[in-house]
């Protein structure tokens, strides 16, 4: 099949900006399974900066630049459709990058179009206006899929995977008793300083937990409209120590990093933090099939989507709060044959039934493209 290919290579432009995980986790599958891909040749950068209308700025932003986008994309999709008919538009796009009516237009070529994006739990305002304008929108938060349908988008409903041909275990000692690889915010630095307090040797990777924002990065980054909403809101600190902290990884760094640990840690909770009263928003995230996949022994909290995909206490661990995290932790650095058993579960389920191939032929096979 002929896919016309649209994605960044990363969904954090400005804390990740090195990473290439949409390239490895949707390009690369794309590419093994046969398919032949035409990639858009565009700097996403200033885009992923300019995300969010509801700030002043960043709308004059996309106001002025979102047309330049679908008219370069518009000419690249024909040019490649004449020397080869295009079989499957594919984009990870928000509604900052492009006009609904450009997706439309690719529509009426005859191309199938379907878009990626895996925020919505939390953001699906960023993909609100666009989404309608596809054949299909790939949504792997099940709670979310009436949403995408009262705005008249048609979702399939495609969970999160890994690709095993770059998430794989490495044979490298078992330094570090727990780690935690991924960005500072929310109530993560106050599990991993509950961890701390209790003894447990813990350490962090990341955006900001070197040096830690003054507000969170949600908070941080909106405009008045946005702060207001935003009031209220329970924004817990730690001062989780900084000698304990590093900087971002580079991703074949922060796949070792799943094997130089005994326990790995992954949270569910999103980075928008409740108002008092409120349930926190939980997602399935990519880490949580790229650290099996890699090996780890994983230690995620609890959510109740993510069992069925992994087997709680057989294939991963949950923790529901700070008291069970540390008692876990505790109990699994103790227990170093249950710990394995429950690591290569994990690392086995992973391989088998939750790769990006997997999820692209199952798909496929009911858009009618297999």
């Amino acid at each position: 099949m002929h896919i016309f290919y649209a994605s960044p290579d990363t969904a954090h432009q400005n804390a990740l900006p090195q990473s290439r995980v949409w390239h490895y986790n949707l390009y690369m599958p794309l590419v093994d399974l046969g398919h032949a891909l035409t990639t858009f040749a565009f700097d996403y950068a200033d885009f992923n900066f300019n995300l969010d209308p509801t700030i002043p700025e960043q709308r004059a932003f996309i106001d002025a630049n979102r047309p330049r986008l679908s008219e370069q994309l518009l000419d690249q999709v024909r040019a490649a459709h004449r020397r080869r008919p295009i079989e499957l538009f594919f984009s990870y796009f928000y509604s900052s990058y492009v006009l609904p009516e450009a997706i439309r237009e690719i529509g009426r070529m005859g191309i199938p179009t379907v878009n990626w994006y895996c925020n919505a739990s939390y953001q699906f305002d960023l993909i609100e206006e666009i989404a309608p304008a596809y054949h299909y929108c790939l949504v792997p938060e099940k709670f979310r899929l009436d949403d995408y349908r009262r705005i008249g988008a048609n979702p399939i409903y495609c969970q999160e995977a890994a690709n095993p041909n770059i998430y794989r275990p490495y044979d490298v000692p078992r330094e570090f008793d727990v780690t935690f690889v991924g960005q500072r915010y929310g109530t993560r630095p106050v599990f991993l300083r509950s961890l701390f307090d209790a003894g447990i040797d813990v350490r962090a990777w990341g955006p900001h937990w070197q040096t830690p924002p003054a507000e969170p990065p949600l908070w941080r980054r909106a405009g008045s409209a946005v702060k207001a909403a935003l009031q209220g809101r329970q924004i817990q600190r730690s001062d989780f120590p900084l000698e304990r902290c590093g900087p971002p990884l580079e991703d074949d760094d922060l796949i070792r990093m799943y094997s130089r640990s005994r326990i790995s840690l992954g949270f569910s909770t999103v980075a928008l933090l409740p108002r008092p009263g409120e349930a926190a928003i939980k997602q399935v995230r990519l880490r949580d099939f790229e650290a099996t996949m890699s090996g780890a022994f994983y230690l995620v909290e609890q959510f109740d989507e993510l069992s069925d995909f992994f087997t709680p206490d057989r294939e991963i661990v949950f923790f529901s709060d700070a008291r069970e995290l540390v008692d876990k932790a505790r109990y699994y650095l103790q227990h170093d044959d249950e710990r394995e058993r429950i690591r290569q579960a994990g690392l086995r389920r992973a391989q088998t039934e939750h790769t990006w191939h997997q999820r692209f032929q199952m798909v496929f096979r009911q858009m009618g493209l297999g």
